[in-house]
């Protein structure tokens, strides 16, 4: 039913679940830096908190807002600073 998820020594967990046809996992991230890796086309959305993005082809660090979506390409890396603990959500395609 619910897959609980755990990266970078507890400092992201999330769970996830089925949300119609796709796949989808909602979750925390403690206060600092990360890279994560994507098998498919990721829709992000930041729920609470701080949070800061740098995507692939992109020069410049992007601030999310809260309820802002951003989209991550299949088979890239992409860097998250986060500010605070910070809540998201997050569709795959």
């Amino acid at each position: 039913m619910f897959d609980v998820n755990e990266y970078f020594d507890g400092n992201v967990k999330s769970l996830a679940f089925k949300a119609g046809e796709d796949k989808a996992t909602v979750g925390v991230m403690a206060a600092g830096d990360y890279e994560f890796g994507t098998d498919s086309q990721e829709h992000m959305t930041l729920i609470s908190g701080e949070m800061s993005v740098k995507l692939p082809n992109e020069d410049k660090w992007r601030d999310i807002a809260i309820n802002e979506t951003f989209i991550v390409q299949a088979k890239v890396s992409f860097l998250v600073k986060i500010g605070c603990d910070s809540a998201y959500l997050c569709l795959y395609k």
